[in-house]
């Protein structure tokens, strides 16, 4: 029989699933927070998984609870959906990874919810690109619905040069660049915010700002710990939740009207954040890790850190 995420002894410490793409500093950091709490870690590297869909996946260790934190957001997503099809319990959740790694489908969640979202247009081919930017106006950023650290994103002055990047964004070809992803450019000074979301809880936020309009502090961007006031917590708790939950980064603009989310991250960074804001954002997410694990165990399986309501009916 292939092996099950049930198949660990219950009467011992949790067992905790780990995938990545090579071990980070998150994941280092992560490590040493479920050492602490004396759970057992089973790491396992993403590009040695394999297997047939009805089995358990070989290469990913046996485990009460999979956190899946994969380079690939579609890795993320297609693991977890394998995970949760035999029974297992994954996080983020799948449909968490689905809308996350997809920045029109979490515009389209965040609107759905009604979340205080900046404003998006979309053409499905770059034919239709240059009206998609007359809603949204000039300056404008067109981005790849599915990417991140601020690749491939770039700021269009006027017609010719969206043009210009659609022409390249052809060149490139591929479904996803077929779409085109279009937001008006805000003058913010170069600054933006990123919230920290665990299991329905704003525990943490950083002001990101850089000399450039990009602020992914993957691009050299210098993060300050912030206050987390009311209003942001609230914000930032709607969009984890408007996205289906679980453990999430959210990026925000501050405006004269108030908060409005930009994007909602499923695998989120945190090295340059820890200390800035002194918060131990791995404790946070190993003990919300670990609380599911245990729920499952007890057979009270939650929804995305949610408590369930007795069934046992997993993400």
């Amino acid at each position: 029989m292939a092996p099950s995420i049930r198949d660990v002894e219950q009467n011992g410490s949790p067992v905790i699933g780990l995938v990545c793409t090579g071990i980070r500093p998150e994941e280092k950091l992560l490590a040493a927070a479920f050492e602490a709490r004396g759970a057992e870690l089973r790491i396992a590297d993403d590009r040695r998984i394999y297997g047939n869909l009805a089995e358990w996946p070989t290469g990913l260790p046996e485990c009460d609870v999979v956190l899946l934190r994969s380079k690939s957001q579609w890795r993320n997503a297609l693991l977890a959906r394998w995970i949760e099809g035999l029974g297992g319990l994954a996080v983020n959740s799948s449909a968490v990874f689905d809308t996350c790694s997809d920045k029109a489908r979490t515009t389209i969640a965040l609107i759905t919810e009604g979340v205080p979202t900046l404003s998006a247009a979309v053409s499905l081919a770059p034919e239709a690109g240059l009206q998609a930017a007359e809603i949204v106006g000039y300056p404008a950023v067109i981005k790849p619905v599915i990417g991140s650290w601020g690749r491939l994103i770039g700021k269009v002055n006027d017609g010719d040069a969206l043009e210009l990047a659609l022409e390249h964004k052809a060149a490139l070809g591929g479904a996803a660049h077929t779409v085109t992803y279009i937001q008006p450019f805000l003058e913010t000074g170069g600054s933006d915010i990123r919230s920290f979301v665990v299991d329905g809880r704003c525990v943490a936020a950083i002001t990101r700002t850089s000399g450039h309009w990009k602020t992914n502090t993957a691009l050299g961007a210098k993060a300050v710990g912030r206050e987390v006031d009311a209003t942001l917590a609230q914000v930032s708790e709607a969009a984890a939740a408007a996205v289906g939950g679980g453990i999430v980064a959210v990026d925000l603009f501050e405006r004269s009207e108030g908060y409005v989310v930009n994007e909602v991250n499923g695998t989120m960074e945190f090295r340059n954040s820890v200390e800035p804001t002194g918060v131990d954002i791995p404790r946070l997410v190993a003990d919300a890790v670990i609380e599911r694990a245990t729920a499952s165990r007890a057979g009270r399986v939650p929804r995305d850190g949610r408590p369930s309501d007795g069934s046992g009916v997993g993400v």
